[in-house]
């Protein structure tokens, strides 16, 4: 009875990606409650967490909701898989101020800005 949370967790994975045998979950417990970890082909992660993270964000709120039936909390934490070509945000934003420090442009003062306006 325990691993409900578990069973739960597949059928809703296992019938959102397209490659349900690469799905691998794993429970454990300890004094801040259960925590499930998920792994799911590089190719599905975007189908796991959604755009913005809703996808991920509802299958959190549902796990919490079977936790709560069962008098535990759970925790999903979603492993990113090995072959992930994703590139993190800190590293988006370092390539993106670099692209623009080498933009060739002209910086005027606010007076010079207010005084094209008048």
């Amino acid at each position: 009875m325990p691993e409900k949370d578990l069973e739960f967790l597949e059928f809703i994975v296992k019938a959102i990606v397209d490659n349900p045998g690469a799905v691998k979950l794993e429970r454990g417990v300890d004094e801040r409650g259960v925590l499930i970890t998920l792994l799911v082909d590089p190719k599905d992660m975007g189908m796991i967490i959604g755009r913005q993270g809703s996808t991920a964000k509802a299958i959190r709120t549902l796990l919490r909701v079977v936790g709560a039936k069962n008098n535990a909390r759970v925790n999903l934490k979603i492993e990113e898989p090995e072959g992930s070509e994703k590139k993190r945000r800190s590293e988006r934003v370092d390539s993106t101020s670099v692209a623009e420090g080498n933009k060739d442009t002209t910086e005027k003062s606010i007076d010079d800005i207010v005084g094209d306006l008048n």
